[in-house]
């Protein structure tokens, strides 16, 4: 057997004996999963809608199954970098590497800070991060915990009439263009502050990591239980052909 088998029986035998834990950060998908709300003047959105083919009737006497309708960033999903302009000449959901699905993440957990649903994750904190836990992961994922998925349960609350946390323009171009992470995560609705319409540049999450060609990934839940330092994190979003990002299931691998 060689070290490649061995590490992953090993990791295999973790998971039976729950050594290691698998943490579930997607947030359940029904018609109640809120969804971004935009300007009349806007294209909008679909929720996620689903509808019975046949559940042991006539339509089909031994099978359940549904039809479902959402939009590509319904629910916890995945952004790609063609989802923005910045990033319109790179992959879509598709074509991204699924060595980066599987990739090590941290957490800067600033959640008792977030007295203002506008608060904003900047470089300071970052770098405050890093000089109590160590560089950012190369080719990992920083995942941003604000507590924000406490408000999941309740669309108006979650949505906020579009105040919701989010990064700076500045330290979003730093995280994006200078520091190793491919991705970063967040539990709000976006990757982008509620009022990101409002920054220079607009939606500057969004413009900076798609213009890197790096991703993103929204409503995350039970962040909490992740350590700052230690976590692996699996994406799964369909690889939709052409598709500017999915629906996704989020989990993470952590040591119990």
């Amino acid at each position: 057997m060689d070290n490649s088998t061995s590490t992953l029986m090993s990791l295999a035998q973790q998971l039976v004996s729950k050594k290691v834990e698998v943490i579930d950060l997607t947030a359940p998908l029904s018609s109640e999963t809120p969804v971004i709300r935009l300007p009349a003047d806007r294209g909008q959105p679909w929720p996620f809608e689903r509808q019975v083919i046949s559940r042991y009737d006539e339509n089909g006497e031994e099978v359940y199954w549904n039809n479902i309708r959402m939009s590509e960033h319904t629910g916890t999903h995945f952004d790609a970098p063609i989802h923005w302009i910045s990033g319109k000449d790179f992959t879509d959901v598709s074509q991204v590497p699924v060595q980066q699905l599987v990739a090590p993440a941290v957490v800067v957990d600033v959640s008792d800070q977030v007295d203002d649903p506008d608060f904003l994750l900047e470089r300071h904190h970052v770098e405050a991060w890093i000089e109590q836990h160590g560089p950012l992961p190369e080719g990992g994922w920083l995942l941003y915990r604000s507590g924000w998925d406490a408000r999941g349960e309740n669309a108006d609350t979650f949505l906020n009439d579009s105040h919701t946390p989010g990064v700076s323009p500045e330290c979003a171009k730093w995280l994006a263009e200078q520091t190793p992470i491919v991705g970063i995560g967040v539990e709000t609705v976006g990757t982008d502050a509620g009022q990101a319409f409002t920054f220079e540049p607009q939606f500057p999450v969004h413009w900076y990591f798609q213009g890197a060609c790096k991703y993103g990934l929204t409503q995350l839940k039970n962040l909490a239980k992740l350590p700052p330092v230690g976590a692996v994190l699996v994406v799964a979003p369909l690889p939709i052909v052409g598709g500017s990002g999915s629906p996704c299931r989020a989990f993470a691998l952590i040591e119990s």
